[in-house]
């Protein structure tokens, strides 16, 4: 099935959010979580936030949680589930990467009370109402209105000290939120609008990120923040549906998953989604038309530092035919049809690295 223009019909929706992007808003959370009448809120973030906002927040504190897990554990959800219950948490405050906002919307989920999320990483998960748990090695994900963060504040200054070599995987992560929102079956001429403009903005900001450039930080919080828009508008296909399996199967970090695995699927998808091909083709320095776009953005990763191959990042080499059979019983639509033989041809090129054909 071809996805070369928009379809002449569509449903769009389009959820409100209030969204603040300056250095320093992070000093604006006590003001936004007043704003929202917030009372009793749980905090939830990494060590290096945690007390801080925490103290921003005072009385309004009443749960801290400073450990969010990678995959968002079901048990760990759970357990959160139960302090939230046990204080009457009217509000929730993720402050931190995926992790964080994963479990502040797991939280949201059976709670039903807003988020305010102050994202540390290019995610992009802060701007959509995906959530997702993990138990027993599956990763179980949906989508709920409620878990989606009400107010978000992106503070470029929080990123100072960002390691590049979990920042770059980071951006890629975001960056193929709008790649499949490019080729989404249900995508809208806004949507697709949104999507260019996100590729656009992550691939120019990806090589001053990589650098440790101020200005590439704030450029690929600009970007995450379109792509998680993309995302949020559009359903998922055959790039998430894998990192999904491999990621919360195997237990691999999460966005060196999807860094690995997006120029692969692209290389995959390319003839029957030229459009979001040309769109990293065009973003990518020096060009590249739509069929070697794959391979393009494998090269381009590459020289910057990123991880080009799944067996490094602990997947087993024979976990690959279990991973084929896991997409194929569940599978997410997707604009290439998915052969059981090009599907295993396409792990074991991930895993091993090679190049995008």
């Amino acid at each position: 099935m071809s996805t070369d223009s928009t379809p002449a019909g569509f449903v769009h929706e389009q959820r409100a959010v209030r969204v603040v992007f300056r250095a320093g808003s992070c000093a604006d959370l006590p003001r936004e979580v007043e704003r929202l009448g917030l009372d009793r809120v749980a905090v939830v973030a990494g060590r290096r936030y945690a007390d801080r906002v925490a103290g921003m927040l005072g009385a309004r504190a009443v749960v801290v949680v400073a450990d969010p897990r990678m995959h968002v554990p079901v048990e760990q959800a759970e357990a959160v589930r139960a302090r939230a219950t046990e204080a009457r948490v009217d509000g929730l405050v993720a402050v931190g990467g995926g992790s964080a906002v994963g479990l502040a919307k797991a939280v949201a989920l059976t709670h039903r009370v807003p988020i305010v999320a102050v994202p540390t990483s290019f995610s992009g998960s802060e701007m959509t109402r995906v959530w997702g748990t993990t138990a027993g090695g599956v990763k179980r994900t949906g989508r709920d209105p409620v878990v989606a963060p009400r107010v978000v504040l992106y503070d470029p200054e929080l990123l100072a000290g960002f390691p590049t070599a979990l920042a770059v995987p980071s951006a890629f992560n975001a960056l193929a939120h709008a790649v499949e929102a490019r080729y989404a079956p249900d995508r809208t001429p806004v949507t697709d609008l949104v999507a260019e403009a996100a590729i656009g903005t992550m691939l120019t900001a990806l090589p001053a990120l990589a650098a440790d450039d101020p200005a590439g930080r704030a450029g690929a919080l600009r970007g995450a923040w379109m792509c998680g828009m993309s995302l949020d508008s559009t359903s998922m296909s055959l790039h998430h549906k894998l990192a999904h399996v491999i990621g919360g199967g195997f237990a691999l970090p999460h966005a060196e998953t999807h860094t690995v695995l997006l120029p692969h699927v692209l290389g995959y998808n390319a003839a029957a989604a030229p459009d979001a091909a040309a769109a990293v083709g065009a973003a990518l320095p020096g060009g590249a038309e739509p069929p070697a776009a794959g391979r393009a953005l494998q090269s381009f990763a590459a020289g910057l530092g990123a991880p080009t191959r799944l067996a490094d990042l602990g997947l087993p080499r024979d976990a690959l035919d279990r991973v084929v059979d896991t997409v194929l019983d569940a599978p997410y639509a997707n604009p290439a049809p998915l052969d059981r033989a090009a599907l295993r041809e396409l792990v074991e090129r991930a895993w091993a690295g090679a190049p995008v054909p």
